[in-house]
């Protein structure tokens, strides 16, 4: 029997049972919490991981006294693990659709593209009133990953500059274009131009390295990048800050347009060109939406093209 061989035939009997224990032992940090988790006895989780190991002839946790850690093909294991539960679980609830059952659907979405939610859920419980339903906000660093290992079937972000992650499939949804916004009654609330914006204190919720979008915004002005930015990761404390304080930063104006903070912020008319981002939908490259995912992805597609047509 060949090395390939032998690889394919531990695949194939390694028991589900075996994965759970698994990951309930890495979830929980340790043999006896998985064991309570489980309802089963620590001598039989042990059993299971001993015998996962031996399968795949390789060392995946390491004991400690104060519980487990992973090893390298631990960490590899463990990545592959989740995703053929989440596999599982989709199987289960795609049967479950079939068997006219509730099913779920779990998405993330972007700060600035929240806009899209309402009109989408609305569109999608007139199809699916039974279907769970589970939202997760946050920046793209938060959500792609969760994509990736399917705990979320699809996310609504921008895409960075950056390569594509080879996991991953994007699909373009509109455009988001940034403004320059500050509290109201803001000093600086009539400015023109980027000059005149120089010397303030910034936040961003975007990159502030250099060669990111302020860094670009400024140069490309033939101005030098402001000194005083605060990196924020939180949209809420960011939109707090330039409400509350003389921080200046940049916001799309179609969240702008958002009836609550229009009573809170204004927009800067400077004539300086302003960046813009391509917002859309990220998903697995490799795995098909399920049913209700799907339809809630084409509820979500049919709330983008609304809010273009009416920008």
């Amino acid at each position: 029997m060949t090395k390939s061989s032998a690889r394919y035939r531990t695949v194939i009997t390694m028991r589900l049972s075996q994965i759970r224990d698994f990951v309930a032992v890495v979830e929980s940090g340790g043999i006896r919490a998985a064991a309570r988790k489980l309802g089963v006895s620590q001598p039989a989780i042990t059993r299971s991981v001993r015998g996962l190991e031996a399968e795949l002839h390789a060392r995946l946790l390491q004991r400690t006294p104060t519980g487990v850690v992973l090893t390298q093909p631990g960490r590899a294991f463990l990545a592959r693990a989740r995703a053929a539960q989440a596999e599982l679980r989709k199987a289960e609830e795609e049967l479950d659709r079939l068997d006219q059952k509730a099913g779920s659907v779990a998405f993330g979405v972007s700060p600035t593209s929240t806009m899209l939610v309402p009109e989408a859920v609305n569109r999608f419980r007139q199809q699916f009133p039974q279907t769970r339903v589970h939202i997760a906000e946050g920046l793209p660093q938060l959500l792609l990953p969760l994509v990736r290992d399917e705990t979320l079937d699809f996310a609504i972000c921008r895409r960075a500059v950056v390569k594509l992650d080879s996991a991953l499939a994007f699909r373009p949804l509109f455009r988001h274009d940034f403004v320059v916004v500050a509290r109201r009654g803001h000093p600086l609330e009539k400015a023109d131009s980027l000059a005149q914006l120089a010397e303030a204190n910034w936040v961003s919720l975007l990159p502030a390295a250099a060669g990111g979008p302020l860094d670009r915004v400024f140069s490309q002005a033939g101005l030098s990048v402001p000194r005083q930015v605060i990196q924020c990761e939180s949209y809420n404390t960011a939109i707090g800050l330039i409400a509350k304080t003389d921080m200046l930063g940049f916001l799309s104006r179609q969240a702008l347009g958002e009836s609550i903070l229009r009573d809170f912020l204004r927009e800067i008319p400077v004539t300086d060109p302003m960046p813009s981002f391509i917002v859309g939908m990220f998903t697995r490259a490799d795995t098909p939406l399920t049913q209700v995912a799907g339809a809630m992805a084409k509820a979500i597609t049919a709330a983008a093209r609304s809010l273009a047509k009416s920008a």
